[in-house]
């Protein structure tokens, strides 16, 4: 199970100061416990994933089994924000870093930008590859996936005719209604349904993440076992919960010590696209009403060559959050050189592990020193299991430390701007006036 250490603020943090925002911290969890809060027709997410049906998981396992059948070797997931990133985080965290999966489709992402030269590389490697698509969208009007639906569809029909494309396909979109599902009607897409309680940020459970993943030949049923784990601890009413601890030390960090930035620290490549994961979850949650902690991140030891003399000297505006891997996947050996010009026979016989291990104690100790609170969250290994924890993990920690901010979790009013903006520019039907006005701003 997740190990929650805040050994690393003690330095910055008064024991009764704590204490108090626990009290905070476990009146937020009342609060997202009893569903009485703002956005409490958003907590589908709760259920999960004890709600998951077998059957649900073996209509994965089917559209994975028929694609398989076709020989299907590259699946394009096409989606943005919560709709592609929960499944890109554990494609990045379980995928061989370097080689192309044997046996299984490549997974590439699609919609989640508006680059028209990723988007003509892309369909290089689709021309050249076996070709299905998941498409996952809740209107099927959001302007970036649907552009690269648009494009993808077109190149999927052309290939393989109307009824080919019908079953390289899958749509995971609303239940009844929206641009998306009326499609899938006309065209006999196979669908599955993002559920209307459920936000994009919050789904990486459901079809939205599991699906993807499931395609890609991991074990989902281990995830899912290690969300239910992680579950068990994080709805209890207890001090001791890792989530209500969690929540707590980052809200005092921001209203007692002035924290503005939290900077998630990874010592594992791995990681870097979970990263992304947790970014946006806390980022949307918490960043409105003026208030919030932005959310930052880093992998070291990489960033420690580019950010570390700002993090150990720097403005002291941040605290640290560090997932710690105790345990590698695989066993790399340092040898031993006779002439020792690197100086590193002093390393000899060491599991390169060891040496990052030190490096993480070293930048913990070297960062408290520096006046930066450190929050250590420590996990066995990095599979499925372990990411399923993590997702619970910070899903519950998140509502919970975003009421005891005192912000609603489950809304993103500010995400609308840009979108506004955009369309008056491009000049979409309906957006008339909008134009007008934008464009004399410019203008003047």
């Amino acid at each position: 199970m997740i190990q929650l250490k805040l050994d690393g603020c003690e330095r910055f943090v008064p024991p009764s100061a704590f204490k108090a925002s626990l009290g905070k911290a476990l009146e937020a969890y009342d609060v997202l416990d009893s569903e009485t809060g703002p956005g409490n027709d958003f907590l589908g997410w709760k259920t999960l994933p004890d709600g998951i049906p077998a059957s649900l998981l073996q209509e994965y396992e089917s559209v994975r089994d028929d694609w398989y059948g076709l020989g299907v070797n590259l699946v394009i997931v096409i989606g943005i924000g919560g709709s592609y990133l929960g499944a890109r985080c554990a494609l990045d965290a379980l995928n061989h870093q370097f080689l192309l999966p044997e046996g299984r489709p490549r997974i590439v992402f699609a919609g989640n930008n508006l680059s028209e030269d990723y988007l003509a590389e892309m369909m290089d490697l689709a021309d050249r590859s076996n070709v299905a698509c998941i498409v996952i969208s809740k209107s099927g009007t959001t302007t970036e996936p649907a552009v690269a639906f648009r494009i993808v569809k077109e190149h999927i029909e052309s290939r393989y005719g109307k009824e080919g494309a019908a079953t390289r396909i899958v749509a995971v979109t609303d239940a009844v209604k929206g641009a998306l599902k009326t499609l899938s009607n006309q065209e006999g897409y196979r669908t599955f349904v993002v559920p209307d309680n459920v936000g994009g940020r919050f789904s990486v459970l459901t079809p939205v993440g599991l699906l993807p993943i499931c395609v890609a030949g991991y074990d989902i049923c281990s995830m899912i076992k290690g969300a239910a784990a992680a579950k068990k601890a994080v709805t209890v009413r207890s001090e001791d919960n890792p989530a209500v601890r969690y929540a707590a030390m980052r809200n005092l960090m921001y209203s007692d010590l002035g924290k503005r930035v939290e900077l998630l620290v990874t010592f594992n490549p791995r990681l870097t696209c979970f990263a992304e994961w947790w970014k946006q979850l806390f980022g949307e949650s918490e960043g409105k009403d003026g208030k919030g902690i932005y959310p930052a991140s880093a992998t070291f030891t990489t960033d420690l060559h580019s950010l570390g003399q700002f993090i150990q000297d720097g403005e002291r505006c941040m605290f640290e959050t560090t997932i710690k891997v105790e345990k590698a996947s695989r066993s790399v050996v340092i040898g031993s050189d006779p002439q020792d010009l690197d100086q590193l026979n002093y390393l000899a016989g060491r599991n390169v592990e060891h040496c990052n291990s030190m490096a993480a104690l070293g930048t913990k100790l070297a960062h408290i020193d520096g006046g930066v609170p450190q929050i250590e969250i420590c996990v066995e290994k990095i599979d499925e299991y372990t990411l399923g924890e993590l997702f619970c993990f910070f899903e519950f920690a998140c509502g919970i430390s975003a009421y005891q901010l005192g912000v609603n979790p489950f809304n993103q009013p500010g995400v609308e701007a840009y979108k506004k903006n955009m369309f008056a520019l491009l000049r979409k039907p309906g957006y008339e006036e909008a134009t007008k006005a934008i464009l004399s701003r410019i203008q003047n």
